[in-house]
Order: structure tokens, then C-alpha cells, then sequence
């Protein structure tokens, strides 16, 4: 953990109250996405709503994700690094509330968006927080908080029918609002009790960020995370909406189809664990990359020609393949050399990265509907792998972004 500046014992606080914020942010940044796709029936028979709109909700995280991502930074630049956190997490605790106490689909869509908008914001301000508070520990920081992410994503997709069946689907959905206002804590006691030790660091924020945030765009660095980010998000995307169809298609049940796709997203700890510690160990990590194409092509190759000979395996290959995510996070404190940058960086990453995911379910859907096979998608999926490659040589190599804009 990184020492504070002070001698004081008030200020020794500082760093404990940061990292309890970042791990409890990381853990809300995914509970209004994977806390919904669950109840999209239920909640179209209570709404009179069908696939088209059903549709339109489940677009709404990456398009929220990538507008924000554009948004957050010029935010840092007003607020701070550290009140932009607390934004961030206010707003998805009130987005959920609304959300869950909506008597008419306009307003579910509405909450939907106000918490996705603060999850979007909290998407891009830990990088940069991480870098600022624990310079030598970014490693383990951010091992930690990438893991809790996970854990957000998968906790609320396993819970919500059970709670929905017990309870309701109201507070199956609003419980979330719960742990985003417990976030929220943290940054608002830091603030209140130790705001007068940070205007300081903000102002150091705002004067430096004049010029980076516009000319992140220029740097090639900048474009391959980009590029990283957004393909591993596209496929990963695509295959969490399609997966269980391509199964059932080729003769598996519908909870064998769950099961994959529940054993899909679990293999992201297995990245989320590893990747930093690795990534901070490498000079230049494209090896990763490297690796992480081999399973996402020998996966494609697997469920095209073969899906019921060795699903599981193939579902394993899938499931690794995404590892480059985690290792674009890492990257993002790794290739800039300071919170600045990496706030500039992180937004840049994944306002266009987002933006990219969004096309994945609906070119993946479309080239089944258009071919009446899987031979097109997965083809597509291979051009995206091949940009994953590209995006990866240029982020890896070993410079700071602030050198190449």
C-alpha cells in the first residue's frame, strides 16, 4: 500500500478508505446489467413488453459504458478523481431504486440508464485511482478489485430468479441498490472528514488534464487498447447472447445451455486472479494476447465443426480467451505515468471500446439470421480476433502514452 505524503495518523486513513471504495465500487460496476438479463420475461409479461424492446434494455450497458466512458474524464477534471467515485456509485444506487419501484416501462428504462450511467462512470475512475493511491501496489490492487468485479457480475445473475420467486422481482432488483449506497460510504467520508488534504491533487488534475484528455486520441497506444478492449468485449458479448442457442441447436438441453454460459463467465475469475500479477511481471505482455487468440480460434473451430463432442472443453477455450480484459485494465495504470493520463486513457479505452462492443450480439445475430448457420458469425468472430491482435502489439509494447501523443 502506498504511503501517504503525511505523518499524521488522520491522514494513514486515507489509503484504507480508498482501497475499501474501490473494492466496494468494483463489486456495483456489473449488478444492473446481470441482475436484469435474468427477469427479462417476467418483466415483459409485467410491462406488456417483447423481444424488441427486451432487445433495447439489453443494448443500453454498452452504449451506457461507452458514452460515459467519453464523459467521466472532463468529470475527473471538475471533481476529482475521488468525488467522482462517489458520483458514480450515488448514481447507481438511486438508478436502482427507480428501477425497481417502476410501474411503467419508461421509467424501468430510465432508472436502467441512471445506474448504468454511474456503473459507466465507475468503469473508467478506478484505473486511474488505483494509480494514484497505490503506485506500487497496482499488481495487487488491481488483482483485487477486477476479482470483486467479477464476483458483482456473477452474484446477481445467480440470485435474481430465486429472490425474484421468493420475494418479488421488485426487490430482486433493488437489492442492488443496497451495496452501490454501502460503496458510496467510503467516498463520502473521505470527502467530508479529509476533503481539505485533497483540492490540492485535484487541482493538480485539472491543470495537467487540459491537454491529455484531447490528445490521448493521437497516441497508438491509445487505439490498441482501445481496439483490445472493445474485440474482447464484442466477443465476449456475442457469445454470452448466443451461446446457449448454438448449444441447443446442436442437440443440448436448454440447462445444459445455462450451465455453459454460467461455466463461461465463472472462467473470468480465473483472469481476473492472474492476469495483473502476471501483466506487471512482463516487459511486454503480447504473449498473453497471443495465448488468449489460440483459445478464443481453437473455441470457434471446436463449437462450429463439433459443439457436442467436447463442449465443455470448448466452453473452457471461450472462457480464457477474454483474459486479455483484465489485462487491459492492467494496462491502463502499466502505459501511463500518471493518474491523469490514466484517467484520460481509461476513458478513451472504453468510450471506444464499448462503443465497439455494441456491435457484437446484433453482427453476430444478424449474419445467423442472413446465412441460417454459424459459419458467418463465428468467420466474423475470427476478423475480431485478428484486430484483438493488432490492438494487442500496439498496447503492449513497453512505453507510456504520454510519450507517444
Amino acid at each position: 500500500m502506498a504511503r501517504p505524503h503525511h505523518t499524521s495518523p488522520v491522514p494513514r486513513l486515507m489509503p484504507l478508505l480508498v482501497l475499501a471504495g474501490i473494492v466496494l465500487s468494483a463489486f456495483n460496476l456489473r449488478t444492473a446489467v446481470t441482475s436484469l438479463t435474468p427477469l427479462l420475461d417476467v418483466l415483459g409479461e409485467a410491462f406488456g413488453f417483447g423481444a424488441t424492446t427486451a432487445g433495447v434494455l439489453g443494448m443500453l450497458p454498452t452504449a451506457a459504458f461507452a458514452v460515459f466512458g467519453v464523459v467521466t474524464p472532463a468529470l475527473t477534471r471538475r471533481i476529482g478523481l475521488e468525488g467522482t467515485a462517489l458520483l458514480a456509485m450515488t448514481l447507481a444506487a438511486t438508478g436502482l431504486v427507480l428501477r425497481s419501484l417502476a410501474a411503467e416501462v419508461g421509467v424501468l428504462g430510465l432508472g436502467a440508464m441512471v445506474a448504468l450511467a454511474g456503473m459507466g462512470i465507475g468503469n473508467v475512475v478506478l484505473p486511474p485511482l488505483v494509480k494514484r493511491w497505490f503506485p506500487d501496489r497496482v499488481g495487487a490492487v488491481s488483482t483485487l478489485y477486477i476479482t470483486v468485479l467479477q464476483l458483482g457480475t456473477m452474484l446477481p445473475a445467480l440470485l435474481a430468479v430465486p429472490v425474484a420467486d421468493a420475494v418479488g422481482w421488485r426487490v430482486s432488483l433493488g437489492i442492488w441498490a443496497v451495496t452501490a449506497a454501502v460503496a458510496a460510504v467510503p467516498w463520502l467520508w473521505l470527502l467530508l472528514q479529509h476533503g481539505d488534504r485533497l483540492p490540492s491533487e485535484r487541482a493538480a488534475v485539472a491543470t495537467a488534464a487540459d491537454g491529455p484528455v484531447g490528445r490521448v486520441s493521437r497516441s497508438p497506444i491509445a487505439w490498441g487498447m482501445a481496439l483490445m478492449f472493445g474485440t474482447t468485449s464484442l466477443i465476449t458479448y456475442a457469445m454470452f447472447t448466443w451461446l446457449p442457442l448454438l448449444l441447443t441447436e446442436a442437440g443440448a438441453s436448454p440447462a445444459f445451455g445455462g450451465a455453459m454460459v454460467a461455466l463461461f463467465s465463472t472462467l473470468g475469475l480465473l483472469g481476473a486472479l492472474t492476469m495483473p500479477s502476471i501483466a506487471v511481471r512482463m516487459r511486454n505482455p503480447f504473449v498473453i494476447v497471443l495465448l488468449c487468440a489460440a483459445c478464443h480460434l481453437a473455441a470457434y473451430a471446436g463449437l462450429l465443426f463439433a459443439p457436442m463432442a467436447a463442449p465443455v472443453l470448448w466452453v473452457v477455450l471461450l472462457g480464457l480467451g477474454p483474459s486479455t480484459f483484465p489485462l487491459a485494465l492492467t494496462l491502463i495504470n502499466l502505459r501511463t505515468r500518471t493518474p491523469t493520463g490514466s484517467a484520460a486513457l481509461s476513458g478513451f479505452m472504453q468510450g471506444v471500446g464499448y462503443t465497439l462492443a455494441c456491435l457484437g450480439p446484433l453482427l453476430f445475430g444478424m449474419l445467423h439470421a442472413a446465412s441460417g448457420g454459424w459459419a458467418w458469425p463465428f468467420a466474423m468472430l475470427c476478423g475480431f480476433v485478428a484486430l484483438l491482435l493488432f490492438g494487442g502489439w500496439l498496447a503492449c509494447k513497453p512505453r507510456y502514452v504520454e510519450d507517444t501523443w
